[in-house]
């Protein structure tokens, strides 16, 4: 096994080695920095990343990422492995979504070295990451207080992509199509399998997500011939399968009184809540739209007219 380059600097086989890529300053001079784990095996086999925090404030990512490291040996790794807890560091440090510029970077890739700091940012990530890698799995979690039922998005019509999504048995895996400018676009550009995981909701480490992440992460690393056998937990089920999912929204503003949890099995017309006003008796009832699974819904009780309150996944039949 050879030496791996990175950052201009070479990792030796059986290693792991931490570097700080610069992405910037702060206002007062200080510079900032993605802090990028390279862990190169002993034996050949594929670049693998792992990026949590692409959105700053879905910080699950992080600790996921903390616990995979943890149990990875690069003395019996096949391959290396980046992996990048913090990619949004700007918007991890002051809890937002966002770039101080306000800008999505999960919107802006594969970005410029001569835009804007997400524009930036993102760039630097696609070089420095991105490119020597053939594989991904991007963390994130709910948004906008809502929290998601742990789930593998991507190219399921992808005969390998599906291959690692059934692997990683998360409770739901989901065909979905790209958006325009976020990671797994630019990298599906580039012929990267991108594994997304959505769990749990902003500023939390979710337990249930990261206990499901966790293996489901090393299950995929070993179904690429990464690590051993004994390193890994088999999954207590398969993976449920949506094919498309709706979103129930607010019928009008007041209070929502959940009657329902993420990954309850609902039928078309069943009861999902009640939206009322604070201290009034009876109120709006919710109701799915059709059979399925909860795959996500708000945490704010406190709803506008039109507020999406609990997502409702179709399943294969």
């Amino acid at each position: 096994m050879t030496t791996f380059d990175f950052a201009g600097s070479s990792v030796e086989p059986g290693t792991q080695r931490a570097f700080e890529v610069p992405v910037g300053r702060l206002p007062s001079g200080l510079p900032v920095a993605m802090t990028v784990e390279v862990v190169h095996g002993v034996e050949p086999g594929p670049v693998v990343w792992l990026s949590g925090a692409v959105h700053g404030d879905e910080i699950v990512g992080v600790e996921i990422i903390r616990q995979v490291l943890d149990l990875l040996d690069p003395r019996r790794l096949a391959g290396t492995v980046l992996a990048v807890p913090i990619v949004n560091v700007f918007g991890f440090v002051t809890g937002s979504r966002y770039l101080p510029d306000r800008r999505d970077l999960n919107r802006v890739f594969p970005g410029s070295e001569r835009g804007s700091l997400a524009s930036r940012l993102a760039r630097t990530f696609m070089d420095r990451v991105v490119e020597p890698a053939a594989y991904g799995i991007d963390f994130h979690a709910g948004s906008d207080d809502r929290t998601n039922l742990p789930q593998i998005r991507g190219n399921l019509e992808d005969g390998e992509t599906r291959r690692l999504a059934e692997v990683f048995a998360a409770p739901v895996m989901m065909h979905s199509e790209t958006i325009r400018g976020s990671l797994r676009e630019a990298a599906g550009r580039l012929g990267k399998r991108v594994l997304l995981f959505e769990g749990g909701e902003p500023r939390r480490f979710s337990r249930f997500a990261v206990e499901m992440a966790v293996p489901g992460t090393l299950r995929v690393l070993h179904a690429l011939g990464m690590i051993p056998v004994e390193v890994v937990r088999a999954p207590a089920r398969p993976s449920v399968e949506c094919v498309k999912s709706h979103w129930v929204r607010a019928p009008r503003g007041g209070v929502f009184r959940m009657e329902t949890h993420l990954g309850a099995v609902v039928a078309k017309g069943e009861p999902l809540g009640v939206v009322t006003d604070p201290v009034a008796p009876g109120g709006r009832a919710v109701r799915s739209p059709c059979d399925g699974i909860v795959i996500g819904h708000a945490v704010n009780p406190l709803v506008h007219q039109g507020n999406g309150l609990v997502h409702v996944g179709v399943v294969v039949e």
